[in-house]
């Protein structure tokens, strides 16, 4: 990071009113000077202090010591004025879905090319699943695939296993609150048979496609979902063959567990 924004002037000191160059007024000026002052961090500036952060942003020392109390209130910075243990917990967020989406390919080529069917890694969205990575299969006359960045249907595999080992009790009610009333006690019936299965199905209605899930974890909690995609003859759960197939999905995604848990 630049020591300096370009576009913040330093010297004359501003209110406590008054916006940054460029910044909406409202709440929004609050999160945009909030962010400018985390912006300040770098490799040669690794705390912050109310004169530092007024000569950079050009804000009164009032302003940048109340910024700075509510910051480390809110967990963005610790009592030294370093970063703190949300922007910590943030970081480990992003580091382990790098983790998952750098080890995933090698795992699901292999697992695509043990089952013949194509291979989707996701990661939970707002609303369901968001398909993040795609490994088809490249035998056979028919090709099942999904396009890298779609949001998959709440009862999608997928949807359904990470919401099913969500640890956000709030994640998992603003997900179901989609449904209809009348369809949400099927739908808590299908994240209980996931908890125990360690897997879970879609039921998506449509004529002669299936998918399965498996839930990817990171230190006990789920972090992303590996699915099979294929028809409803390679995944009965009455037929012997389908049965080896998501036996070789929950290996898979047991394997990638482990190596993004160490």
């Amino acid at each position: 990071m630049m020591n300096k924004r370009p576009d913040v002037p330093v010297g004359p000191e501003q209110s406590a009113a008054a916006p940054l160059p460029g910044n909406d007024r409202g709440p929004i000026q609050s999160i945009d000077r909030a962010a400018n002052i985390l912006a300040l961090f770098d490799e040669n500036t690794r705390t912050l202090t109310p004169p530092l952060v007024s000569e950079r942003l050009g804000l009164n020392r009032t302003t940048a010591h109340r910024y700075l109390q509510a910051l480390q209130s809110a967990g963005f910075l610790s009592p030294a004025l370093s970063p703190g243990p949300l922007l910590d917990q943030l970081s480990a967020l992003v580091s382990t879905r790098q983790q998952i989406v750098t080890l995933a390919p090698t795992i699901m080529r292999h697992l695509s090319d043990e089952t013949g069917l194509t291979v989707v890694l996701s990661f939970l969205g707002r609303s369901g699943a968001i398909v993040t990575l795609v490994e088809e299969a490249t035998v056979g006359t028919i090709l099942l695939t999904v396009p890298v960045g779609t949001v998959l249907e709440l009862k999608a595999a997928q949807s359904r296993i990470l919401l099913a080992f969500q640890s956000d009790p709030d994640t998992v009610s603003r997900a179901l609150a989609a449904l209809p009333p009348a369809e949400l006690p099927a739908e808590q019936a299908a994240l209980a048979r996931a908890r125990r299965e360690r897997v879970a199905w879609a039921d998506l209605n449509r004529m002669g496609l299936a998918s399965v899930a498996a839930p990817i974890f990171s230190d006990h909690d789920v972090q992303a979902a590996m699915g099979l995609l294929g028809t409803t003859t390679m995944l009965s759960t009455d037929d012997e063959g389908a049965r080896n197939r998501v036996a070789l999905l929950s290996d898979a995604a047991s394997e990638l567990s482990s190596l993004i848990s160490t």
